[in-house]
């Protein structure tokens, strides 16, 4: 056989053989490459605390590493904004929580929509927050704290995790509530915020259990009270809001994870299935007791029970009028947030 004609009978031969391409399954398996949890907090504040003790059962349940991408500013809207503009394939997800997906819409021209651009995957779990001060702060119980700034208004300053945070809110409502006037010190989170109240720099701060309590523990700040309707079977000399003399003042802050809109719906189910599994962990969820966060029931885990969420009043944090959230209707949300 020449050459020419066996070179013919192998071209031939190749041509007549089908491609052989990857499945469509192989092509489409989710996830096959690292993920991103995107918190838009500095690292040791409760969002960051909270994406951390999900994000390594999830890694195991998902088969994938997940990274923690800590990006801060303008209370969580330069995060917010990042995980937005993300590609809607499932491998960007973001932390957020009561500041960050209501409160920022009712004190920044945002961007991105906080409904319509975003996917929810499911809630994740609830943390009172509680009222500190600095250690030499001369009240010490919440009546007096508040005759004390009474009678010296715009003497001491209220710190905060950054305009539009939920301590930003809860320090509003607070002063509105007890009729106080105190100075607003902005951070980029709660953690700067809190060392900067045990060094003495700031008078006060409202910060989450989950930021707050160790210092609390080591005598370090002075708590006067929890933001809850009951105390704190872990810190019971902490009195309640309604037990120390401002009633009513109740304020949690949730958290929850979302994806771009966009992201097909059989991505959104399996990172839903794969964080009801992991907070169903009897260990997961001795942890969580322990840093004061309760684990939403099984029922109000999912994308479903979010419809509260996606009202008009939701959207940009505006009513269909257009204007801002008023004071109460702020409160409203933190207190019932679904």
């Amino acid at each position: 056989m020449t050459l020419a004609r066996r070179a013919f009978l192998q071209l031939a031969a190749a041509a007549a053989t089908p491609p052989v391409f990857p499945s469509p399954a192989k092509a489409q398996a989710y996830p096959s490459r690292p993920i991103t949890i995107v918190v838009r907090y500095a690292p040791g504040g409760a969002s960051d605390v909270v994406a951390r003790a999900v994000a390594e059962p999830m890694r195991a349940v998902l088969g994938q590493p997940i990274v923690i991408e800590n990006v801060t500013g303008a209370g969580g809207s330069i995060g917010v904004g990042r995980a937005a503009r993300a590609a809607p394939d499932g491998y960007t997800l973001s932390l957020g929580q009561t500041g960050s997906h209501v409160m920022n819409g009712a004190v920044y021209l945002l961007p991105y929509d906080l409904v319509s651009d975003f996917e929810p995957v499911g809630l994740i779990a609830t943390d009172p927050m509680l009222i500190v001060a600095k250690s030499a702060m001369p009240a010490d119980d919440l009546k007096s704290l508040i005759a004390w700034l009474k009678a010296n208004p715009d003497k001491a300053n209220l710190g905060n995790a950054g305009v539009g945070s939920l301590s930003h809110i809860a320090g509003i409502l607070f002063q509105k509530k007890s009729g106080t006037r105190l100075g607003s010190v902005p951070y980029r989170g709660a953690a700067p915020a809190l060392q900067d109240l045990v060094a003495g720099q700031i008078d006060m701060l409202i910060a989450d259990v989950t930021t707050s309590l160790a210092q609390v523990g080591a005598r370090r700040v002075k708590a006067y009270a929890v933001t809850a309707d009951a105390r704190l079977s872990f810190a019971p000399d902490i009195p309640t809001v309604d037990e120390a003399g401002l009633p009513g003042f109740r304020i949690s802050l949730w958290h929850g994870l979302w994806v771009p809109k966009g992201t097909p719906k059989n991505i959104v189910a399996k990172l839903n299935a794969a964080l009801v599994e992991v907070l169903a962990d009897p260990g997961l969820r001795a942890r969580f007791a322990d840093l004061g966060q309760e684990i939403f029931p099984r029922e109000r885990q999912t994308p479903a029970r979010w419809p509260p969420y996606k009202s008009p009043r939701s959207r940009n944090g505006r009513q269909s009028s257009g204007r801002r959230l008023r004071c109460s209707e702020a409160h409203h949300h933190v207190q019932f947030p679904f």
